[in-house]
């Protein structure tokens, strides 16, 4: 297997959160818990989870918007975290990143056309004629070359969506980081953008699609890593197999389980409170200890964080 471009080691993230009052202490969040997974050349990787499973938070540690705590980040090969933005800037144009809110990341100024050659311009270095030139291209290879001189307020929610991925995808990176870019969208508008994206990544660029949505992962990913509480409680190779986790399967068919009737637990493994495997002599071990990763059934890729689970597999 070729080298990763993306390769995340230990990773933790803490937000310290003040007190309600002056006089109240304040305490630290802890948003992503020891996270370690890698990305090849050609992946798509859906990061899926619910809100406040610390998603978006690792989505922007892998592309250096956030600094870590703790733990490393490289990107082909190369060390991305905690150096100095004069070392990444020269290669930002390589890992990019698609915001969630289209609407908020464009100009209301400018116009379609003008944010793709400002793009071009200030990070492919390409003077404008060339980069002109090259953004009516990617905006016709995304439906968008009727829009060139539309403004962001003048566009639908899908055209918006795919101005933000036309601004992306015309620089041909490396890595694409999509926050939720179906969001909100009814289904045509959510696969006509979906088809977008994927269709027009460079040869050999891998992509992270964070999304809420199970039938997007399903159907556009060839991994998946679930998150809950701000831990990888499995990775899953969407092609072959299904979860295991008793999260993971509530994700993936809310409708064969029963949702969840008691919050997340503090230590140990979140999910104890609502999980069907948690049987009385394990109850202990799992409210205690947070289960580490580990392969279902090696030497396949599947790993999942479950005390249960290999008692499980062998019964």
């Amino acid at each position: 297997m070729s080298a990763p471009i993306v390769a995340v080691a230990g990773v933790t993230k803490s937000f310290h959160v003040p007190g309600t009052l002056p006089w109240k202490p304040g305490r630290f969040v802890k948003a992503v818990q020891g996270v370690d997974f890698a990305i090849h050349p050609g992946e798509i990787v859906a990061l899926v989870g619910q809100s406040g499973s610390g998603k978006t938070t690792l989505a922007r540690i892998v592309l250096g918007l956030e600094e870590p705590t703790t733990g490393t980040v490289h990107l082909d090969g190369e060390r991305w975290d905690h150096v100095p933005e004069e070392r990444r800037r020269a290669r930002r144009a390589q890992y990019q990143y698609v915001p969630q809110d289209a609407l908020q990341a464009l100009d209301p100024q400018q116009t379609v056309l003008e944010h793709l050659v400002e793009t071009l311009t200030v990070l492919a270095g390409l003077a404008r004629r060339d980069a002109a030139s090259r953004a009516i291209d990617q905006l016709a290879s995304l439906g968008l070359d009727h829009r060139a001189h539309a403004l962001p307020r003048q566009l639908s929610g899908g055209e918006q969506r795919r101005v933000t991925l036309a601004r992306v995808l015309a620089l041909a990176p490396r890595l694409v980081v999509a926050d939720e870019p179906t969001s909100g969208l009814d289904r045509d508008r959510r696969n006509a953008v979906l088809e977008a994206l994927l269709a027009n990544l460079a040869p050999g660029a891998a992509c992270i699609l964070v999304t809420h949505d199970m039938d997007v992962a399903r159907t556009a990913c060839h991994r998946a890593l679930t998150m809950l509480s701000g831990r990888i409680i499995e990775e899953v190779d969407l092609r072959r197999e299904s979860p295991v986790h008793p999260y993971g399967e509530l994700l993936f068919a809310p409708w064969d389980h029963a949702l969840p009737k008691a919050p997340l637990g503090a230590e140990g493994c979140p999910f104890v409170a609502n999980c069907r495997l948690a049987e009385p002599a394990l109850a202990p071990t799992c409210r205690s200890l947070a289960p580490a990763l580990r392969a279902v059934d090696p030497p396949s890729a599947h790993r999942v964080a479950c005390h249960a689970y290999p008692s499980r597999k062998g019964s």
